[in-house]
């Protein structure tokens, strides 16, 4: 790659959040046009929920191999071959809701490539990253995730409505296929001569000086500490938010589409550019978190440990009552106020739980990386499959699913584990190197 004007670590950076925003974009895209087409042959709400659920069941699959697999042959490689096989599903599969077979295998394969994704990234970026600047560029990366929702959110409900629900496969098979290109012909691993040369805080330890010189993820050969990390019990602080995490999100990104339509009369179409402001928001709150973190860091206003734990306390609290309050509001505003304002502290929240990662264990952060996401996996799994059942009962409980009261308890349980989550972290978490 030609010599550019800034650090080449930025270039991996903004390549990783394009990665993470195409990622979203898919399965955002795949919600909204199976839950079209599912609806206009009359699928139920549990079947939904069993189709929506699947890829959540490969994904966890893979998580933890998805680390070890960034560890032994690298980050970059392993991103490449999980993009091109998620997008060339997306543009063989046909999607229709009566070919149940090969939806849920699609779907589970889909979730077993990308499940590789977010450990590989970890890896990349503790390759890459100093420590100082881990905060803004983990959220920077992160929230790649949410802008990639808002535009699914924004323009997929057209494009299913004038082309037809197979036309959002193509779109994301070219996107992936596009950015796989892109990261073979600019992205590389980290030679000794582009490691990134910046300042570093006169509080930070030799660690850090040595991450900074190259020694961040730990060669190949290095024995993965597996009985320390899974007893550990920060790790498990991380694990238990991460979970909370998905299962807040990935409710409200497969079922949010639902309430609109059952809840309010609204069909997703009819709602405009508001139904992309929950993920934009996001996408905001991400940044400010990141760049916020890392300020109160550097400038010794508080240390990793109370800086990871603040920002993780504020979000998930916030977001917890403002998931409560989201089925006490019966107009569109209101609750599109409130899934913004819940979204978005949840992602300010990802400046304590998810970049702490780094913080424990920086040789080994896809790895940590790759055991949390399992638990963010079987949220989905957990979250999107019960809520369906919740909804199937309450119909069968001849309960109107039109009335705000029935998805109480929807909106209820994610918000009880962001109060719990949050206290496990306060009590549990660190900000220091746990494993060397």
């Amino acid at each position: 790659m030609m010599r550019m004007k800034f650090p080449k670590r930025y270039v991996i950076v903004l390549l990783t959040f394009i990665c993470t925003n195409v990622c979203y974009i898919e399965r955002v895209g795949f919600s909204i046009a199976y839950t079209f087409a599912a609806d206009a042959i009359g699928v139920n709400q549990a079947n939904k929920g069993m189709i929506l659920s699947m890829f959540y069941y490969g994904y966890v699959l893979s998580q933890i191999p998805g680390g070890w697999a960034a560890q032994r042959i690298g980050g970059r490689r392993v991103l490449l071959l999980s993009f091109i096989l998620w997008s060339l599903i997306c543009g063989l599969i046909p999607l229709d809701p009566n070919r149940v077979t090969i939806l849920v295998l699609s779907r589970l394969f889909v979730g077993v490539a990308q499940g590789f994704i977010f450990p590989a990234i970890h890896t990349v970026l503790a390759q890459w990253v100093p420590p100082q600047e881990r905060s803004r560029s983990v959220s920077l990366t992160t929230s790649g995730m949410y802008l990639g929702a808002a535009c699914g959110m924004l323009f997929f409900p057209s494009l299913v409505k004038n082309m037809g629900p197979q036309s959002v496969f193509f779109v994301e098979a070219v996107l992936g296929v596009v950015w796989s290109v892109i990261w073979l012909k600019f992205s590389s691993d980290p030679p000794r001569i582009d490691l990134p040369k910046v300042s570093i805080p006169k509080v930070a330890s030799r660690d850090a000086i040595k991450a900074q010189a190259g020694g961040v993820v730990a060669p190949r050969t290095v024995k993965i500490p597996w009985r320390r990390i899974i007893f550990s019990l920060p790790v498990w602080a991380i694990v238990v938010n991460n979970f909370t995490f998905h299962y807040a999100l990935y409710v409200l990104m497969n079922w949010l589409p639902t309430y609109f339509e059952l809840g309010l009369g609204l069909s997703l179409q009819d709602m405009g550019s508001s139904k992309m402001l929950p993920y934009f928001n996001m996408f905001i709150f991400s940044n400010i978190g990141g760049v916020v973190a890392d300020h109160l860091i550097t400038r010794r206003i508080l240390s990793v440990t109370k800086t990871r734990k603040l920002l993780n306390t504020m979000g998930f609290v916030v977001s917890a009552f403002a998931l409560m309050a989201l089925p006490l509001f019966s107009t569109p505003s209101g609750t599109v106020m409130c899934s913004a304002i819940s979204l978005g502290f949840l992602a300010l929240g990802r400046a304590g739980f998810a970049v702490n990662h780094m913080d424990v264990a920086p040789k080994f952060a896809g790895i940590v990386m790759g055991v949390s996401n399992t638990a963010g996996t079987l949220a989905g799994i957990v979250g999107v499959g019960l809520t369906g059942n919740i909804l199937e009962g309450a119909k069968a409980s001849n309960k109107d699913l039109t009335s705000s009261e029935t998805w109480k308890t929807v909106f209820f349980v994610p918000a009880y584990l962001c109060i719990f989550s949050s206290v496990i972290f306060l009590i549990f978490s660190t900000g220091e190197k746990v494993f060397e």
